[in-house]
């Protein structure tokens, strides 16, 4: 996709969206990400994967906008993943074609953490019907686990599973500040 589509493409979703970011105006917005080519460049895997990219917040400290995955479901296009390279390596048989750490690394994002995730989750109804690896704690990770949320029963979720682990309905959600 271009970048003027890109751009189009963002308006549309900011415009339609504007709970999500109330007192932002795009124009100014718009001059940040013509400014970030590498940002846009970030912006645009996130849309190709699936991803939906809309603004959730602004720091003025920093003068950075935050962007997270909105789509309804975990991205489609980063799905059946494992958690990081080193439980990919660990499987024997059946190894997932990517992991989520390294996927979002390539793109440029971070994946969301629970507090992230749970940020999300009051500007709307995500992941109902699949599930997202969020960014596992150190502790965790070290004994072989990673975390993933969803939403059921109208309440968000925060489940464990083996890092090596993948299904069809799990992938992972990114945040990028520009």
């Amino acid at each position: 996709m271009s970048n003027v589509e890109l751009l189009g493409e963002l308006q549309a979703r900011f415009e339609k969206n504007i709970n999500r970011h109330k007192g932002l105006e795009w124009t100014k917005l718009q001059t940040k990400l013509e400014a970030n080519t590498e940002k846009l460049w970030s912006l645009n895997e996130m849309e190709r994967t699936g991803g939906e990219p809309d603004v959730v917040g602004y720091d003025e400290t920093s003068d950075e906008y935050t962007f997270y995955d909105c789509s309804a479901e975990s991205p489609k296009g980063r799905r059946s993943v494992c958690y990081d390279r080193e439980a990919l390596e660990s499987r024997k048989e059946h190894k997932p074609e990517n992991n989520a750490i390294d996927m979002a690394a390539a793109m440029g994002i971070e994946l969301l953490t629970e507090e992230q995730y749970r940020d999300l989750q009051k500007l709307g109804n995500f992941d109902t019907k699949t599930s997202s690896w969020v960014k596992t704690p150190a502790n965790i990770r070290k004994l072989g686990g990673a975390v993933f949320c969803d939403r059921r029963y109208d309440t968000v979720f925060m489940y464990h599973n083996g890092a090596e682990s993948y299904y069809a309905a799990r992938g992972f959600r990114g945040s990028l500040r520009v």
